[in-house]
């Protein structure tokens, strides 16, 4: 029986597709949520402002995937590093970690935050933004770039819960900000008529009230943190700082190469006009679905992964792999079902012009390709990341995001001439290319070579101890 103390989680034990599912499915419930609070956003924009406001929302959710792709990264390596230290029993780390992750994310927020705010009219002007919408776009992007500190915030708690296997809370703080940001989302832009920008502003404060509550609960837990949250804590550590960026650059890296490459491929998209604009935020949105249930599994498997190799008990990695592929391809192929016999519906909840609709019937045999990529994905990245090879994670992040996504897209979209559905197909099959790397990478057998050595000295270069440093 998988055993808890308070919110950490022992991950090594019990019967490996309940427990990945059980862990999983906050996460999932978290993501889901958090798609459905975005695409409060759209429906709300898109019902009382019309396509033009919903294509600004849609290009705006674009720029803010380029402030927080440094966040993902650094908070995944975080959740990972936690993870193995949980099955290695290094309280002392565990705390660590978490005053170094605050301290490098939030100082990278303010940064970012600067740096945008003197940048960001380029930024729109590259992604093409059509001339009607680029007002729009400018008040969403910069209602969301003040909420950056909170969306940093909210993604390092939510790491640092999930390292020590609990899923439960982020999906509770989640929950808050989705109930926060539907409420404002109506009354900023239905009753007050606030357009995109107070649909920005509902999600910034749905994220601010939800990264506080965070902070409440890691505080009255800092025991089991090993981290008292004294000013003089809140520091980068020597010690766990190595392996974090050992493994958090090529994870940012990887972020950041897939999101330029989807943002450069929107960039052209973009040219095609509002409709094609819409139809592809549209689209996006409704990949998400199925994306939400494959981001789960692969960081649930991968905190799995990290923890059982961290206890050295390889023999539970390959069922992780496994069991992760099984599990999501049950929603995938019903939601592509759902896709391909009710299409009209599942845009139509978005938008109600003809030509938008008519567009959106294009983009379904698109959508079963990234269904299948969403399927093969997780249990790849759950073995790759969990097992922490850094290496492998940016040579997926030049040939899923660079090579494939951008050269498949200007292969057939530009040189090929083939239109804005070949955008699509290149943007859609390299999202196959983390499976293939997984997949020889667990035939291989190398990750079993990242299983913790108890006789060994550990990466950090510090011997085990077994209280905290604080």
């Amino acid at each position: 029986m998988t055993q808890r103390k308070g919110i950490i989680r022992d991950l090594t034990t019990g019967s490996v597709p309940k427990t990945l599912i059980s862990f999983a499915l906050p996460l999932f419930l978290s993501g889901l949520l958090q798609m459905v609070y975005n695409m409060v956003d759209m429906i709300v924009v898109g019902r009382f402002v019309g396509t033009e406001g919903l294509s600004a929302v849609s290009i705006g959710g674009e720029v803010l995937m380029l402030i927080t792709f440094v966040a993902m990264g650094f908070s995944n390596a975080g959740q990972i590093l936690i993870s193995r230290y949980v099955g290695e029993n290094r309280k002392d780390l565990i705390g660590e970690m978490v005053g170094t992750l605050f301290t490098l994310l939030m100082s990278l927020a303010v940064v970012i935050m600067i740096v945008f705010l003197f940048t960001y009219r380029g930024i729109i002007h590259w992604l093409n933004t059509p001339e009607e919408i680029w007002e729009y776009t400018r008040q969403y992007s910069i209602t969301c770039v003040y909420g950056v500190v909170f969306i940093y915030g909210y993604n390092l708690v939510s790491a640092i819960l999930r390292g020590m296997g609990d899923s439960k809370h982020p999906f509770m703080f989640i929950a808050i900000a989705s109930v926060i940001n539907a409420v404002l989302d109506v009354a900023f832009v239905g009753g007050l008529g606030m357009g995109p920008q107070g649909a920005a502003l509902a999600t910034v404060i749905g994220q601010a009230v939800s990264f506080l509550f965070a902070i409440r609960l890691l505080y009255r837990n800092r025991e089991q943190i090993h981290f008292d949250f004294r000013p003089a804590h809140f520091r980068i550590y020597g010690t766990v700082i190595r392996p974090l960026l050992a493994l958090g650059i090529p994870m940012v890296l990887q972020s950041a190469a897939i999101t330029f490459s989807m943002l450069f491929v929107n960039s052209y998209v973009n040219t095609y006009g509002t409709v094609a604009v819409a139809v592809t935020g549209i689209a996006r949105k409704l990949e998400n679905m199925i994306g939400v249930v494959s981001q789960s599994i692969s960081s649930a498997g991968g905190a799995m992964v990290s923890q059982a190799l961290g206890a050295g008990k390889t023999e539970r990695v390959p069922k992780v792999v496994g069991h992760a592929l099984w599990i999501v391809a049950i929603p995938s192929a019903i939601f592509a079902l759902i896709t391909g016999f009710k299409p009209e519906w599942l845009f139509g909840l978005f938008s109600s012009d003809p030509a938008v609709l008519a567009m959106a019937i294009t983009y379904i045999p698109v959508a079963m390709v990234q269904y299948l990529g969403c399927t093969l994905r997780p249990a790849s990245f759950a073995l790759i990341n969990g097992s922490g090879n850094s290496r492998l994670n940016l040579l997926v992040a030049l040939l899923d995001g660079l090579f494939c996504r951008i050269g498949l897209s200007l292969l057939l979209g530009v040189t090929l001439g083939m239109g804005i559905r070949e955008f699509w197909y290149g943007n859609a099959l390299s999202g196959l290319v983390p499976f293939l790397i997984g997949s020889g990478y667990l035939l291989s057998g190398k990750w079993k070579k990242r299983a913790s050595d108890k006789s060994a000295q550990p990466e950090s270069g510090t011997a085990p101890k077994d209280a905290a440093a604080h």
